[in-house]
């Protein structure tokens, strides 16, 4: 009799074990982890007060726009002008209707709550399909506290930008590039941070498919922002090419993430700037040149391959879900790392990325979790010191120099290499 309740609870360990440990048990877990993040979400919204920050900006936007303005110049709010692209409009142009003008708050937490859990599940579905981390991996991702603030307790519209992002990229790993390039079209009208993924697209499109099909991403992108801008293009197409896609923008340092440690005159300077995107551009052609391709003897045999055939694959390129998954995670962590300024919504770019990329290094797990913690730790210092955005940075270039030095193109390229 007393080794019955003995039996259970072994059993029950067993199982506990395998959850965190057995690949067979990844989507169960994934699964419970959701459900048990749907409940800590409502929590939060029932419990901690809400912050006004851009919402009721963003409800005025879409009331000018509503009563017929499409003059991006005068479309603005209590906390300035537009700076988006029309989808960012079309999306509120909904919530404006569903939240009658944006008075029903309990709603629009709603709605961002399950727009979060969406988020979450596309994060495990990725996951889950390129493979290479473990089961017990994905009870991190629940943890972050400056996430749930920025879907449910700020409403900021990058959440929107990255649920179609992760959509596209779940899509390319399936091999589905059409309905991913529509998805990350989308991504783009919303928020402009999307373009940190295409220099890792061009990339993974390129091997996939060679030169021409590229060539027709690139116009569907092209063309598809043309037709969702074309009722503001049609009246108004300087004011809304300078307003929506202003790559020139510079930030206000009281709000910097990632550059407190820095005086003000150099975070404002334009040689501040351009060293930046210097180093954003040197990092991409690196990755490009000397890590990207190497598993198909470099980037030359690539690019001669798909020059010489350009309506076919290039040859000798593989391209496996782990491929597509870490160049295009890796691409957008190159963005950040060398952004301009990092505020504390835009943690929604890469917060559900971080633990996949430190299992692209080579560090022991004890120094994987230090840098999941201790980007985690600056995110959530308000307002920034020294110390959290000196924390902050040094993090992201050891996670960026830890997949440079460890699985840069994914945990199983050598695999499907030598199949």
């Amino acid at each position: 009799m007393a080794s019955q309740p003995l039996a259970v609870l072994h059993k029950a360990f067993h199982f506990a074990v395998s959850l965190l440990t057995d690949r067979r048990y990844f989507s169960i877990l994934a699964a419970l982890v959701i459900i048990g993040d749907v409940l800590l979400t409502q929590a939060i919204v029932h419990l901690v007060p809400y912050t006004e920050i851009d919402w009721e900006t963003y409800m005025y936007q879409t009331e000018l726009y509503l009563e017929g303005e499409r003059d991006y110049a005068l479309i603005s709010g209590p906390t300035g002008p537009i700076v988006y692209p029309a989808g960012h409009l079309y999306i509120h142009r909904i919530l404006f209707w569903l939240t009658e003008g944006g008075k029903r708050l309990n709603m629009a937490q709603q709605i961002y709550a399950q727009l979060y859990t969406i988020s979450v599940a596309l994060t495990y579905l990725t996951y889950r399909r390129a493979g290479g981390v473990p089961n017990w991996l994905l009870l991190l991702l629940p943890l972050s506290k400056r996430l749930h603030s920025i879907y449910v307790l700020r409403l900021f519209n990058d959440c929107w930008t990255v649920a179609f992002v992760q959509a596209a990229i779940l899509a390319y790993a399936y091999g589905q590039n059409i309905i991913g390039t529509a998805l990350f079209s989308y991504a783009l009208s919303v928020k402009m941070c999307a373009l940190l993924y295409l220099p890792g697209l061009l990339v993974v499109l390129f091997k996939q498919h060679g030169l021409l099909a590229t060539a027709a991403h690139v116009a569907t992108i092209i063309t598809s922002q043309l037709a969702i801008g074309l009722p503001f293009l049609r009246q108004y197409p300087r004011s809304y090419l300078l307003r929506s896609y202003d790559i020139s923008r510079i930030f206000l340092y009281k709000w910097t993430v990632n550059w407190r440690f820095i005086s003000e005159e150099t975070f404002l300077s334009s040689r501040w700037a351009l060293g930046l995107l210097l180093a954003h551009l040197a990092t991409l052609v690196a990755f490009g040149l000397f890590r990207w391709c190497r598993s198909d003897g470099g980037v030359r045999n690539i690019l001669i391959s798909g020059i010489r055939r350009p309506s076919q694959q290039p040859q000798p390129a593989v391209v496996t879900p782990d491929h597509v998954v870490t160049l295009l995670y890796t691409s957008n962590l190159i963005g950040i790392v060398f952004a301009r300024s990092l505020h504390y919504q835009f943690y929604s770019w890469y917060a559900h990325q971080i633990p996949f990329l430190t299992w692209r290094t080579k560090f022991p797990t004890i120094l994987k979790l230090a840098l999941i913690a201790g980007i985690e730790y600056a995110w959530n210092v308000y307002p920034s010191t020294t110390l959290s955005s000196g924390i902050l940075c040094a993090a992201n270039v050891t996670l960026l120099l830890g997949v440079w030095f460890g699985f840069p193109e994914g945990h199983r390229i050598q695999h499907a290499k030598s199949a």
